[in-house]
């Protein structure tokens, strides 16, 4: 095992060489399954939300007879399929979490996800279709799980457990999916491609200032669900002066809400949403349609599948974290992709938190930069593209 992990990489993702391709609590994960539930390891294992590909790689040099996989970021599956050729493991199948979890199935590896709906939701997605066998190992780093994430889970499982705690992680055993969730495992399921529950999505109006309300629909694990973050609502203040354009992207979309508010400004326009999680763009497409607006979305790591020069308007409000860590890298990435896809000329506006001082980096990435707004928390510029 310890062969197999060192020889992972985290490309594509973001990271310095002293970042490894899997911590603590996916080694434990994987320690603990084999130590612990050899014969559920040995059958039908579902992986959920590997960042890397260590637990489902892990569990496939474990002697697991099959491994079926679930990652919401695309960046995670591009990792996976890299490091399945890298160690020259077979790719394991990636399948969308409504049918991720067969009667077969005998034990389920998680990441737990710091969103509690999230965690609903897939729980309930595991729990729905599977045999009463099935075992759940819900594993983390202790700084970010909570008694909380317990409950949740036992409102999918009638057995709860928590193992002790190892080298700073922690692991959470769930079992006997309870009959509730396996008797109508596909109640209001919002799209087979994300899971979903009977509460979801979340449906919420937004009234972003200046400009008419518009309805936000949130899928579980979306940034700041069915709301308006501030942010986007300082962006969103700056677009009665937006350039002319033909072309826009709403880059790192959420739930759309941006993509929306440029569909409206330009209704012969094409717009696209994109973002690296399939949670993200399923929202932002639930939301363009609920606003009656024409809006393309796509599953894409920044903009690697957009041609170079081919749009006139970039907007950006970019993330800071790379799961736990937080990092202004993903964010100079975006930049770059955003003045590769940008005309001459063309504008990237970007909402960003004022103390991370972007500007000389838009400069040097995109080209003239200036200030539209600034307030202590946030800051709107607008980077012309140099030709």
């Amino acid at each position: 095992m310890d062969a197999l992990l060192d020889a992972l990489s985290r490309e594509p993702d973001v990271g310095g060489a002293e970042l490894r391709a899997w911590d603590a609590a996916d080694r434990y994960l994987l320690d603990h399954a084999a130590s612990e539930f050899p014969d559920a390891l040995a059958g039908e294992v579902a992986v959920v939300d590997d960042t890397h590909g260590a637990l489902a790689l892990g569990a496939a040099s474990l002697g697991a007879r099959t491994v079926r996989v679930h990652q919401d970021s695309i960046v995670a599956r591009r990792a996976l399929a890299a490091n399945a050729a890298r160690t020259g493991l077979a790719e394991p199948g990636q399948h969308p979490l409504a049918e991720l979890v067969t009667p077969a199935t005998s034990l389920v590896l998680l990441r737990m996800p710091r969103s509690l709906e999230r965690l609903a939701a897939v729980a309930q997605a595991l729990a729905g279709p599977a045999s009463p066998e099935l075992v759940l190992l819900a594993g983390g780093r202790i700084k970010h799980m909570t008694p909380t994430q317990n409950d949740v889970l036992a409102a999918s499982f009638a057995r709860v457990d928590v193992a002790h705690a190892r080298a700073k992680s922690r692991i959470i055993v769930a079992r006997e999916p309870a009959p509730a969730a396996r008797a109508a495992p596909n109640a209001a399921r919002a799209d087979s491609s994300t899971g979903g529950g009977s509460s979801y999505p979340r449906r919420a109006v937004a009234s972003p200032s200046g400009q008419p309300p518009l309805e936000v629909v949130a899928l579980p694990g979306v940034f700041a669900g069915a709301s308006l973050d501030i942010g986007t609502r300082a962006l969103l203040a700056t677009f009665d002066t937006l350039p002319p354009f033909e072309n826009a992207v709403d880059l790192a979309c959420g739930t759309g809400i941006v993509a929306v508010a440029l569909a409206r400004a330009n209704p012969a326009a094409r717009i696209l949403a994109t973002d690296v999680s399939a949670v993200a763009v399923e929202s932002a497409r639930l939301t363009a349609e609920a606003n009656g607006v024409r809006v393309e979305t796509r599953h894409d790591d920044g903009l690697s599948s957009e041609p170079d020069a081919s749009a006139d308007l970039i907007v950006l409000n970019p993330p800071f974290h790379a799961g736990a860590a937080v990092t202004t890298e993903i964010a100079h990435r975006l930049f770059a992709d955003a003045a590769r896809v940008l005309r001459p000329g063309g504008e990237l506006r970007v909402v960003w938190n004022s103390h991370l001082g972007y500007r000389p980096t838009l400069e040097r990435l995109v080209g003239p930069t200036r200030q539209l707004t600034r307030t202590p928390k946030f800051t709107v510029t607008a980077s012309t593209r140099r030709g």
